[in-house]
């Protein structure tokens, strides 16, 4: 089974070296430790959410910590192409699904839309909630996935702000029940950033689909059926993973 991960301090992984200690403690540690139960001479990996990975064999654990020795190291390269899920909000949970998922998938940020047809909306302080709530489904999604690199859980977009994405992205794709370009056939550029803006149930707005169009985007479809809200970004995804970094 694959070693699980956990998220240590940043600057203390810096500078870790095998043979060196690195220290679980915090919510992480006792996470590890009592939760999942870390025991000494197990090996677990700890990253620092930016790309380094440390493989450790765990020598002290007590109710609140874990302290391994270093056994790897491994610093993964940002990618060149970035793929960014543009989330329109929906309501239930259906937005917080589709990061999770697409964490998994290898996306390298998650934005969210305040669509006009989205019916959920953030002010005040449910917005911060809201966003934390996000950043929080995205970490727990990383660590089971076993990511180094953690995605980025961006600030609320509204049209005017995502447009200016789309005209300096590399590519935008957006996902459209009535688009003739078939996604399949997308080729994924060689750097930069690959938007995918998926809309909220009531579908993308005349408006909005003319702003993106206007600013560079696409609009594509990905097969057939019509997929929810939920389920559009990461099937994309897989997708574009498929042309480029799973080859």
């Amino acid at each position: 089974m694959t070693h699980q991960l956990f998220l240590g301090d940043a600057a203390g992984l810096a500078a870790a070296t095998p043979g060196a200690t690195v220290v679980l403690d915090g919510d992480e540690g006792r996470h590890a430790a009592a939760v999942v139960r870390v025991r000494v001479g197990e090996r677990y990996f700890v990253a620092d959410g930016l790309g380094r990975r440390v493989l450790a064999e765990a020598e002290q654990v007590d109710r609140t910590s874990v302290r391994g020795r270093v056994l790897e190291v491994v610093d993964e390269p940002e990618p060149a192409v970035r793929f960014v899920l543009v989330q329109a909000l929906a309501k239930g949970d259906r937005d917080e699904q589709a990061i999770e998922a697409a964490t998994e998938l290898g996306v390298d940020e998650v934005v969210p839309w305040a669509a006009e047809r989205s019916i959920v909306v953030w002010r005040g302080d449910r917005a911060a909630k809201s966003l934390a709530k996000w950043a929080s489904v995205v970490t727990r999604a990383s660590k089971q996935s076993r990511r180094a690199r953690m995605p980025l859980t961006s600030s609320p977009v509204d049209l005017p702000s995502l447009v200016g994405r789309v005209g300096t992205a590399a590519l935008t794709l957006v996902l459209h029940e009535d688009a003739t370009e078939p996604l399949a056939g997308v080729e994924v550029p060689e750097s930069g950033d690959v938007l995918v803006v998926v809309g909220p149930e009531g579908g993308i707005s005349d408006r909005e689909l003319e702003a993106l169009e206007a600013a560079g985007a696409r609009t594509v479809r990905l097969g057939s059926t019509i997929l929810r809200s939920s389920s559009a970004g990461p099937a994309t995804l897989a997708v574009l993973n498929a042309r480029s970094r799973w080859r």
